[in-house]
């Protein structure tokens, strides 16, 4: 992440969780020192970056099937395929959805690619999840706040480390949502992959800020909402008709989806 003093820049010779991420995802918009950093991340933690972007679309499907036709996706990254919006407007062709970003490749990607059916809306604000004030200050004039929204931070809130106050965040965001909406989030858990995360903290911690938490602490996001069954889980495990992978009782990130009442 970047400062929120100034607009940011393309930095080419620092490493960007979005580029790393795409890296990880098998894409091609990002730089060597991205590639660097991907390639000294543990397998375990490529695979999870697929669950979570598999997890986004179950989610998203999930809401648009019980009658949620607008989506604030934040932390959007560059542009995968089946992109968030592709997904709800294949269930709601007028599905109105909105991303929030704050680099500039990524705007500049999904300016070009993020385009979504005739019939609805797909619009991108270049803001930083930091200042949730202004994200929806800026959502507020693509989305009615009067209907239900479902909100996606899908592998964004562990790069809100403690010190930019990340409750406080989610729950400026989810205190602005009316009555229906829902919110999915997934987050790093390296609790018990000690050697692992010693390596990550070596490696990736060490270029980009970013903090794992607790199983507990990541169910602290949904305080005050309830959870959709199965409830806070490893991410494979999140209303998945395939069978769980190796290991995906064991997971470094959990998922969950909630309902405002």
């Amino acid at each position: 992440m970047t400062s929120m003093a100034a607009k940011p820049g393309i930095d080419t010779g620092r490493p960007h969780p979005a580029r790393v991420y795409d890296f990880l995802l098998g894409g091609k918009d990002h730089y060597e020192v991205d590639r660097e950093l991907g390639e000294k991340i543990p397998e375990f933690m490529r695979l999870a970056a697929h669950e979570n972007r598999a997890f986004m679309r179950r989610a998203t499907t999930w809401t648009a099937q019980r009658g949620v036709t607008q989506f604030l996706d934040i932390g959007t990254g560059i542009p995968t395929e089946p992109n968030l919006h592709q997904v709800a407007q294949g269930v709601h062709p007028a599905a109105r959805v909105v991303y929030a970003d704050n680099d500039p490749v990524i705007m500049r990607h999904a300016e070009a690619l993020l385009v979504g059916t005739p019939e609805g809306a797909t619009r991108y604000i270049e803001a930083d999840i930091r200042e949730p004030g202004v994200i929806l200050e800026q959502a507020r004039e693509h989305l009615d706040f009067e209907r239900p929204i479902t909100l996606s931070l899908i592998a964004i809130m562990h790069f809100v480390v403690d010190a930019y106050d990340p409750y406080g965040v989610v729950r400026t965001l989810v205190d602005a949502l009316p009555p229906g909406s829902h919110l999915a989030l997934t987050h790093v858990c390296l609790d018990g992959f000690a050697e692992a995360g010693e390596e990550l903290n070596e490696t990736y911690t060490s270029a980009i800020e970013a903090q794992s938490r607790s199983y507990a602490d990541i169910q602290r996001f949904f305080d005050g909402l309830d959870l959709v069954e199965p409830g806070l889980v490893a991410t494979p495990r999140w209303r998945k008709d395939a069978p769980v992978p190796p290991g995906g009782e064991r997971h470094p990130t959990y998922a969950g989806l909630a309902l405002k009442r």
